[in-house]
């Protein structure tokens, strides 16, 4: 059976009246021309590649000092960064010892005030007025990391009690006896309580 021209030149599963679309070939990355990169290849395809090889190692060694200041600059950066952060805290440390050592004559004031038992009607509203704002204050600076050392009934420590005197004999001292308040900031021994202290 003889095939007529458009049977022939007619794909296996169209017919002749469909339209062939062709499969676009997207093109490669183009080829950088030498000339834009500043290169001047020989025209030896062995000494060009040698050329380029060169050229590689030394954009890489390029590179690789770029990064290595790079890191350099994001340690120093860094360490900078943690001494700031460091001396911050310090600083913090320090102005907040400094006004807390300041309010300390008033919580004495307040402590020596406080110990007289009021008679009037008068003097327990004062009394009460004066119990309130110790105690508001005191709880402020305990926000900041204030805490009165214990006195009374502990055994004695050099490190935070101070002795009004010297007991006689020998055995384990023990507090009896708070003269005036110590007072620690954050772990740091602000003022050592002023105490009596007896042999048990």
């Amino acid at each position: 059976m003889r095939m007529s021209e458009n049977q022939i030149d007619t794909p296996i599963g169209t017919s002749p009246d469909e339209e062939i679309v062709e499969a676009e070939i997207v093109p490669a990355t183009e080829t950088p021309d030498p000339h834009s990169l500043g290169l001047e290849l020989p025209d030896d395809p062995a000494s060009a590649i040698e050329t380029l090889l060169v050229e590689l190692k030394s954009a890489r060694d390029e590179g690789d000092s770029y990064l290595d200041d790079l890191k350099r600059v994001a340690a120093d950066f860094d360490n900078y960064r943690k001494r700031t952060t460091r001396e911050n805290a310090v600083m913090l440390d320090r102005a907040t010892e400094r006004v807390v050592m300041g309010l300390l004559p008033v919580l004495d004031t307040f402590d020596a005030a406080l110990q007289t038992e009021p008679d009037t009607d008068t003097e327990k509203k004062l009394y009460s007025g004066m119990l309130n704002t110790r105690e508001q204050l005191l709880n402020a600076l305990k926000n900041e990391g204030l805490e009165v050392i214990p006195t009374i009934d502990e055994p004695f420590d050099p490190e935070i009690h101070e002795p009004a005197g010297a007991p006689g004999g020998n055995g384990r001292l023990t507090v009896t006896q708070e003269l005036r308040r110590g007072y620690r900031l954050r772990g740091k021994v602000l003022r050592a309580a002023l105490v009596v202290v007896d042999v048990s």
